[in-house]
C-alpha cells in the first residue's frame, strides 16, 4: 500500500482526503504545519507528498525548496484556484504537478496515480531499457535517470527528466505540446494549461540556454518544442564559404 503524506493546515480537508484515498489503496498521513511536514517528507517513508502552498510557520514553497535540496520524492502542489503565480513558482522550484483548490477528489486520485506511474516506470521495468542518449553537449541515461552536460551533472526533477527525455528521443523534430502533455503529465491537453511551458523554461535555465551559449530547446510557435541538433561541421563550413 502506497503511503501518501498530506501537508495542509485544513484539518477537515485532510480528513476528507484520507477518507477518499483509503478505498483507492492509499495510506494517508496528515501533517498540519510546515516544519513538521518537511521533517516527515524527508523521512523516505512516503511514495508521494501532497503539499499546500499556504501553511503556518513555514510556507509550502519553502517546504518544497528544502525537500528538493535533499529528496526527489514526488510532490503534488495544492494551489489557490486562479493563482497562476503560485503554479509557476511551484513548478520552477520542483513540484511534479499542481492541483487548484477546491478540487474534485477523483482528479486528485488521477493526478497521484499519474505521477506515481511515470516516476516508477523505469524502476519497475515496465518499459524496456533504453540506450544512453547523446545529443549536442547533453548525455541522458534512462537507466540511472541522470543527465550530464559537458560531463557535469544536471539536477532535474522527475517531470523535467521525462520531458527532456521525450525531446531528446525526437531531437531535430518538433514534438507537439499535446503529445508532451500526454507523455510527461499523463493527462489530456488543455490550451489553458501552461505546465509544460513552465517545465521547459526550467530545463532551459538549467541547461544555460540564452546565456551566451546554444539554445538547446526551441519553441515552434503554435505547435510545440524541438531539441535542436548541432549543425554538422561540414554544413557549418559550407555555410561559412557561402558567406565569403
Amino acid at each position: 500500500m502506497d503511503r501518501i503524506l498530506v501537508i495542509d493546515d485544513d484539518v477537515e480537508l485532510c480528513s476528507l482526503v484520507s477518507e477518499y484515498l483509503a478505498p483507492e489503496g492509499f495510506q494517508v498521513e496528515a501533517v498540519h504545519q510546515g516544519n513538521r511536514g518537511l521533517e516527515r517528507a524527508l523521512s523516505s517513508e512516503h511514495a508521494l507528498v501532497v503539499l499546500d502552498v499556504m501553511l503556518p510557520n513555514l510556507n509550502g514553497f519553502e517546504v518544497l525548496r528544502r525537500i528538493r535540496d535533499k529528496s526527489r520524492v514526488p510532490v503534488l502542489l495544492l494551489t489557490a484556484r486562479g493563482e497562476d503565480v503560485d503554479r509557476i513558482v511551484g513548478l520552477e522550484i520542483g513540484a511534479d504537478d499542481y492541483l487548484p483548490k477546491p478540487f474534485n477528489p477523483r482528479e486528485l486520485v488521477a493526478r497521484i496515480r499519474a505521477i506515481l506511474r511515470r516516476t516508477r516506470a523505469t524502476e519497475r521495468g515496465s518499459v524496456p531499457p533504453e540506450q544512453i542518449l547523446h545529443v549536442s553537449d547533453i548525455e541522458l541515461d534512462p537507466g540511472t535517470r541522470t543527465v550530464r552536460q559537458n560531463g557535469k551533472h544536471v539536477e532535474l526533477t522527475s517531470v523535467e527528466f521525462n520531458l527532456l527525455h521525450a525531446l531528446l528521443r525526437e531531437a531535430g523534430r518538433v514534438v507537439p505540446r499535446e503529445r508532451l502533455v500526454d507523455i510527461v503529465l499523463s493527462r489530456k491537453f488543455s490550451p489553458f494549461d501552461r505546465s509544460i511551458d513552465m517545465h521547459v523554461s526550467k530545463i532551459r535555465k538549467k541547461l544555460g540556454d540564452s546565456e551566451g551559449g546554444m539554445d538547446h530547446i526551441k519553441t515552434v510557435r503554435g505547435v510545440g518544442y524541438i531539441f535542436a541538433r548541432p549543425q554538422p561541421q561540414a554544413d557549418a563550413v559550407k555555410s561559412e564559404n557561402n558567406r565569403s
